[in-house]
């Protein structure tokens, strides 16, 4: 990646190219060592097609342009797309990354017996994968739901009770918090957007995110990376103390 957050372009696939692509491919390889002086009227030339033909062959690669593809075929460093706004958000997410939620977490999880992984939609199959992956690593009863009917039962004065949310806005998750607290258990809130109305629905809150994610999104849509993230991080305070 350069200063500018442009990513250097490190995959060709030839695959995707027809016959007379493939040739074009071919010919300018072959003009390699002359390559760098090679306009893309002098390409087109050389190839026996039309510049438009070079232009959607170089793209078709993956190159911005024929500039692009000229530095390719002489062995220098390609620009590409910039990164995207999830990019950006994941990149300021990792900057500002405060491991200190991690030993935050990982503490509350192992003075519990049993774990509840709570979510909706693409927070429950967030759940669901590290209701599994906990299994695996510790000897604490983990579990997965998304029915607060069936959550509210599981729960106990043993349990930690963790909602994974993208925004909090889904649905509230007052009755869920008030029917755990009446059984003494501890309930916190992992969510990637800040959201105030959560402050009254659990015990702590942790906040992914420095940024969110754009307005038009509905909940569904939004990427939940920064859960596989950061309870990953979770996952190998746990592994590093296994003997």
């Amino acid at each position: 990646m350069n200063k500018e957050g442009h990513t250097v372009l490190n995959t060709i696939d030839l695959r995707t190219l027809n016959p007379l692509e493939r040739h074009i491919h071919e010919v300018l390889l072959a003009q390699k060592d002359t390559s760098g002086t090679l306009r893309i009227t002098q390409a087109a030339e050389v190839c026996n097609c039309s510049v438009s033909k070079i232009s959607k062959f170089v793209r078709k690669l993956g190159f911005l342009n024929y500039k692009q593809y000229r530095a390719f075929l002489n062995g220098k460093d390609v620009i590409g797309y910039t990164a995207t706004n999830e990019i950006q958000r994941i990149r300021a997410f990792l900057d500002a990354f405060d491991s200190r939620l991690v030993d935050d977490l990982y503490a509350l999880i192992v003075n519990h017996k049993k774990l509840v992984l709570f979510g909706y939609g693409p927070s429950l199959l967030c759940a669901e994968y590290f209701s599994y992956r906990f299994r695996n690593c510790t000897d604490i009863t983990t579990m997965a739901v998304s029915d607060p009917v069936a959550a509210k039962n599981m729960v106990d004065e043993v349990t930690l009770l963790v909602i994974l949310t993208e925004t909090g806005r889904f649905h509230s998750f007052q009755d869920i918090y008030a029917s755990a607290k009446k059984k003494q258990c501890d309930v916190i809130i992992v969510s990637e957007e800040f959201n105030t109305e959560l402050a009254s629905q659990c015990d702590k809150i942790f906040y992914l995110a420095p940024q969110p994610q754009p307005n038009h999104l509905q909940a569904y849509e939004k990427s939940r990376t920064t859960f596989f993230i950061f309870l990953e991080e979770v996952i190998q305070r746990f592994l590093s103390k296994k003997p």
